[in-house]
């Protein structure tokens, strides 16, 4: 039950930020809107180098040969993968009018979720492969350090609910249905959480590489959506105060765990 609890942390983190478009203006203030970009990139940052990248070294170190290769090409194969679904999944950024991806007739607000929903991915893959380390022998991963990054992804995804929902009532859509396009974009996470701890059990050997994969993923997001729009306009300080403040907390969330 306990792992139950991990996996579904984040996807509640969105849920609970979605509903914030029955609780707040249509529209959200523009420099809490900075703020939250960047301090959802300092928790991802925070969460691939502590939770994902310090231990598949260790892991690979422990395991024998080259401690380094498994995390360089699990990175690298992260990066690759989520490049791959930015070019063929049609999708729309909120701050670009132009659609990316393959051409298809989906409507805008279909398409600015497609958009949450590949943010989304990796951050259950991150909790799916930080939780099977936990529960498999020897990796030294413990359930602790799993529910710490599950938790952090959660109060990260709390204010990119709100991201996520809020601007879809300014394209004409009811809080309703703002409030379920935020909620199933997060539906992603526990999916993609379970995928790769299944996934993870019958493969400990590469391990290390898909704990990698899940951080380079992760850092994908983060240089190429969250970071560009929290520095973008005005007020461009707000994104890095924000930043600072969601990679400490992640730090310490994971190294006092």
């Amino acid at each position: 039950m306990e792992e139950f609890g991990v996996l579904a942390l984040p996807f509640l983190g969105t849920s609970l930020g979605a509903a914030m478009v029955f609780c707040l203006r249509e529209k959200m203030n523009f420099r809490l809107e900075k703020f939250l970009l960047g301090f959802a990139s300092g928790v991802m940052i925070a969460a691939s180098v502590w939770s994902l990248l310090i231990p598949a070294l260790e892991m690979a170190e422990e395991q024998g040969g080259n401690a380094w290769f498994p995390a360089a090409a699990g990175f690298l194969l992260g990066v690759g993968f989520l490049l791959l679904l930015d070019m063929v999944v049609p999708h729309l950024d909120r701050e670009n009018a132009r659609p990316e991806g393959m051409k298809t007739g989906f409507q805008k607000t279909t398409m600015l979720m497609l958009a949450v929903t590949l943010h989304n991915l990796p951050e259950g893959m991150a909790v799916g492969v930080t939780l099977a380390g936990a529960m498999l022998e020897n990796t030294g991963m413990t359930m602790t350090g799993a529910l710490a990054l599950a938790l952090g992804i959660a109060i990260q995804n709390f204010p990119e609910g709100a991201i996520i929902s809020m601007p879809l009532r300014s394209t004409g859509v009811s809080r309703i249905k703002a409030f379920w396009y935020g909620v199933l974009s997060g539906a992603v996470e526990p999916v993609g959480a379970l995928v790769t701890l299944l996934l993870a059990e019958q493969v400990v050997r590469i391990l290390p590489g898909l704990l990698a994969f899940a951080a380079g993923a992760m850092i994908y997001v983060v240089v190429d959506e969250l970071i560009p729009e929290a520095q973008a306009g005005d007020h461009t300080n707000i994104g890095t105060i924000g930043a600072a403040v969601g990679f400490v907390l992640m730090m310490v969330l994971d190294v006092a765990t």
